[in-house]
């Protein structure tokens, strides 16, 4: 395992910014921990960086524990935090070779250097100082730093906080490329994210492990996995709808147009159309879809 949380809790006065998290992040993987403002997100990396203690649990990362071995953990860690600290007078590749000093790579500092300025896309930039950089190629600055020392696992907290459309797409790509051969880990409360780029997602609120799950059938651990969106010709009785078998739950989205929630496989459109003749209703509208990433993560963290 790259990773292994066990029981961790962070406490802050009488404040909880973790509560009894553990998990384990195989080699090759892309996690996101996704989660609202607050949730601890920021708080757990900083722990598997060593860049914060715990108050309880262990965190090892590539078989070292990060309260005994944390050289050992920075040596194979590399950590981009959300506000991406840079020397902004410098140049890109003064700070680059200056990053490479603060992990006394010696002789290979020229060859890891050229290599995150081509892998990063920073080969027409890095005769200008940081501060002239737009923001998209400051993240790029900040991934390099992150690499120059090889890491095993990669933290990106909030890597695409900030950018526009254009550069959020160019992060991401070069993050999945990332991907396939380093263990990323990476914050976000943005589900687009996490279905773009992440092969799993660990859900996270109040400090809590809500959910845990590949990016693909995180939706199957949501009690609530189909929805039909119908629309008839005048309001139906909520309570009515409700009754239908198979039925979880019934939104008035606006009008006469209303969500209905199913269980796990089923088809409620038979029972739906049922229900419009025997009330003697018209539907103007009938359409199965799979519940979003969204609504997931509004449910388990609401």
């Amino acid at each position: 395992m790259s990773v292994t949380a066990a029981n961790i809790t962070k406490v802050y006065g009488e404040q909880k910014a973790l509560d009894d998290v553990s998990f384990n992040i195989s080699d090759g993987e892309v996690v996101a921990l996704l989660g609202p403002n607050g949730a601890g997100k920021s708080t757990m990396m900083k722990i598997i960086a060593c860049f914060l203690p715990p108050s309880g649990g262990t965190v090892t990362v590539c078989g070292y524990h990060t309260s005994t071995h944390p050289l050992q953990v920075k040596k194979r860690v590399g950590y981009l935090p959300e506000n991406n600290p840079l020397y902004t007078d410098m140049y890109v590749k003064e700070y680059l070779q200056f990053a490479a000093g603060v992990y006394k790579l010696g002789r290979q500092t020229r060859s890891r250097v050229e290599e995150m300025i081509e892998l990063t896309g920073l080969t027409g930039e890095y005769r200008k100082t940081i501060g002239k950089l737009s923001k998209g190629y400051r993240q790029r600055v900040g991934l390099a730093q992150a690499l120059i020392h090889d890491p095993e696992v990669l933290i990106l907290d909030e890597p695409t906080s900030g950018l526009d459309p254009n550069q959020l797409m160019e992060i991401r790509q070069l993050i999945r490329e990332i991907g396939k051969k380093k263990t990323v880990i990476l914050s976000t409360h943005i589900m687009q994210e996490v279905e773009a780029v992440c092969n799993r997602v660990m859900i996270i609120s109040r400090g809590k492990i809500m959910a845990d799950a590949p990016t693909g059938e995180i939706r199957l651990l949501n009690k609530a996995r189909h929805i039909v969106r119908v629309e008839f010709d005048r309001p139906a009785d909520i309570l009515k709808l409700k009754s239908i078998r198979g039925v979880i739950d019934v939104v008035n989205e606006q009008g006469c147009l209303y969500r209905v929630y199913a269980e796990t496989n089923t088809d409620l459109r038979p029972e739906i159309f049922r229900f419009a003749v025997s009330n003697g209703m018209v539907i103007l509208s009938l359409a199965q879809q799979e519940e979003k990433l969204e609504e997931i993560f509004r449910q388990m963290t609401s």
